[in-house]
């Protein structure tokens, strides 16, 4: 056998350790990435390998239509559901404001931290978004407010189409029902996150240098 007939295969003998060791440091180098050591990538070029509709969705519809559909959807199971079994009001209320306390901070909350296109940018819609033992207890608590004011809406509403019509008994002219309850208690917890956010404000303004 000649010498040249002896060259290719060390030559394919190089070039499959080479390989193997392209493979090792690849794989090393998936399971040691993090965000410490990873290239920055702009969110341009993720959306290309983005699976799904193409049609760009505004963050502020996706918040709210979250923040709407798991108060509407404890209305229909809590307040229609055990209608027929809890018939007090005052029981009613305090069933389902434990309710919406739960569901805001293990279902409502996730969802918004699971689709929001980076960590922390939905969080300015949040009144507790920040996840901590405390927030489960602060959470029920806000859901208390939120829902006496909702309750007082409906009696409101009720209030003045019965002086409106002249009657002399108040009635449910406006019955709870799912799509109105997730209505009220998002617009209600849109006004109060928005109070926090201007006194959030005014309080970094004023702690600034120079004021």
């Amino acid at each position: 056998m000649s010498k040249k007939d002896k060259n290719p295969p060390k030559r394919e003998e190089y070039k499959a350790a080479d390989y193997y060791d392209l493979k090792t440091n690849a794989i090393r180098d998936l399971v040691e990435a993090d965000e410490s050591n990873s290239p920055p990538v702009s969110e341009q070029e993720l959306r290309k390998y983005r699976s799904g509709l193409k049609v760009k969705i505004p963050d502020l519809v996706k918040v709210c239509f979250i923040k709407w559909w798991f108060p509407a959807a404890v209305c229909f199971f809590f307040l229609w559901g055990l209608g027929v079994y809890v018939s007090n009001t005052l029981d009613m209320l305090f069933i389902t404001g434990i309710g919406l306390g739960i569901v805001t901070d293990l279902l409502t909350n996730n969802a918004l931290r699971f689709f929001e296109p980076s960590p922390g940018a939905w969080g300015k819609w949040v009144m507790f978004y920040k996840k901590r033992y405390s927030s489960f207890v602060f959470n029920i608590l806000y859901a208390y407010v939120l829902l006496m004011l909702v309750f007082f809406t409906y009696g409101a509403i009720n209030y003045a189409i019965t002086y409106i019509r002249g009657l002399p008994e108040v009635a449910a002219y406006l019955g709870v029902e799912p799509f109105i309850f997730g209505t009220l208690y998002l617009a209600y917890d849109t006004l109060l996150v928005q109070c926090r956010n201007t006194f959030r404000n005014i309080v970094s303004d004023a702690r600034k240098p120079g004021r």
